[in-house]
């Protein structure tokens, strides 16, 4: 063990140190938060939290977005970026030519190590304006080692298209189903397979479907017992809840 870090458990249990200044300073001696200037990175998030610190972009600028993707690509040799508007990501595209970018999701994945892939999650979408959420999910999850296949424009309009699914949807470990409009898909989805269903709420809809919140009021309500929901738009939300699953696998 480092001797700063010995050090400072022998002052804690002294009672020299508060226990919250041991832990920002071992935070510090262990290098798992670097201060860059323009943020704090959180390099033990993948140790307690089974995966890594991921970036924000909105409200970021491009050149603290090139900072932040540098420094963790340095670090650990991969970063993941969400939220991203097609300026953002011609800056991280040209400073990082190696990574993957998703003009549709808003999202640029750079990486060394060729991912692998365990569990199968099934990600749904009800309609094709439903995409970029669900594609948010989709590649949330890839970059993390999971799984995953989309399955698009299967929404209650036409209720062949998510019956046809029903084997896939029975073997998956998990499934995300992002909807608009009344946000019936889950409902639909869980009642046909024993996985846990992640539900989505988007913003697509006309103006009583008030930017989201009627397809989130409807899964709330959903009939389909134990449908778990996330935030509005939040693809990314529900593959973080998708892999926290997984990983009790």
């Amino acid at each position: 063990m480092d001797e700063a870090v010995q050090k400072l458990i022998a002052q804690t249990a002294a009672g020299e140190v508060s226990l919250a200044q041991a832990l920002a300073q071992a935070a510090a001696l262990t290098g798992q938060v670097a201060d860059i200037g323009c943020a704090r990175i959180d390099h033990g998030r993948t140790a307690r939290c089974g995966f890594p610190e991921f970036i924000y972009g909105a409200g970021k600028n491009a050149d603290q977005l090139v900072r932040i993707v540098g420094h963790m690509a340095e670090k650990n040799g991969e970063a993941f970026v969400t939220r991203l508007d097609g300026a953002k990501i011609e800056v991280l595209k040209q400073a990082f030519p190696a990574g993957e970018a998703d003009a549709l999701a808003g999202t640029f994945a750079l990486y060394t190590v060729p991912r692998g892939s365990r569990g199968e999650v099934a990600v749904l979408c009800a309609g094709t304006s439903d995409l970029s959420v669900a594609q948010e999910a989709l590649n949330t999850l890839r970059f993390c080692g999971i799984g995953a296949t989309l399955y698009s424009d299967v929404g209650v309009a036409c209720i062949e298209r998510v019956l046809v699914l029903g084997d896939q949807l029975r073997k998956a470990d998990c499934c995300i189903v992002a909807a608009g409009m009344e946000g019936a898909l889950p409902s639909v989805v869980g009642g046909l397979t024993p996985a846990p269903v992640i539900a989505v709420p988007t913003s697509v809809g006309y103006g009583a479907a008030l930017g989201g919140f009627a397809a989130l009021s409807g899964m709330l309500n959903s009939c389909a017992s134990g449908v778990t929901v996330v935030n509005i738009d939040n693809g990314f939300g529900a593959a973080c809840a998708a892999i926290r699953i997984l990983n009790q696998k």
